[in-house]
């Protein structure tokens, strides 16, 4: 096997594993969505990365009633 078939064969092994880590991420179920959204919110928030906007909380109250009907649990008030 020459070098270019090995490089050719390595990028297809590496394509496989693109494909199905894309199909995972298209399937994951939206409360795993979810989790992963608030802890990179949270990950961003104790970098320091979180600026105060008067009209940030209305999107937080969006993101909430969004919350609330796709996993039918209310949110905390």
């Amino acid at each position: 096997m020459t070098l270019k078939d090995e490089m050719q064969a390595y990028q297809a092994r590496w394509a496989e594993v693109n494909a199905f880590i894309e199909q995972e991420r298209r399937t994951a179920p939206i409360e795993l969505r979810w989790r992963q959204l608030n802890a990179i919110y949270a990950l961003g928030t104790a970098l320091g990365f979180r600026r105060e906007d008067p009209s940030e909380m209305e999107v937080f109250k969006r993101w909430a009633k969004l919350k609330e009907k796709v996993t039918n649990h209310p949110s905390k008030p």
